[in-house]
């Protein structure tokens, strides 16, 4: 079981790095995300888990769940979704402003001018 959920944390990590590397904005949201799941599924698995024990300690229950991983995975799942919301909103609006989704900045040429700037210097 550990080595399943050790496999699944690594490919959703590699996939989150590779998309995050993307010079486009919708894979880069993507990746982030998919690195958002990563340390979710890291921080669930990290209270060791535990299959039919009781969410609370009670008199004569040897074995509980532990809550504290539940409640951070729970605090990044809120968190993600607002960072998530805001990178989108930041993304649409670097589009609409320059009419390409492109996450880095447009090469220039030898005598300081910008390709997408059609001869006008900086």
């Amino acid at each position: 079981m550990e080595l399943l959920v050790a496999t699944g944390i690594g490919v959703l990590t590699a996939g989150g790095l590779y998309l995050v590397l993307r010079l486009r904005t919708f894979p880069v949201i993507l990746g982030i995300a998919l690195l958002t799941y990563a340390v979710n599924v890291f921080l669930f698995a990290s209270g060791r888990l535990t299959i039919g024990s009781a969410p609370i300690l009670r008199d004569g229950v040897t074995t509980y769940a532990d809550p504290l991983p539940q409640a951070l995975v729970l605090t990044a799942i809120v968190i993600s979704f607002g960072m998530t919301a805001v990178v989108v909103m930041i993304s649409l609006g670097a589009f609409l402003g320059s009419e390409d989704d492109h996450v880095n900045d447009p090469a220039e040429d030898d005598d300081g001018t910008s390709e997408n700037n059609s001869g006008a210097a900086k």
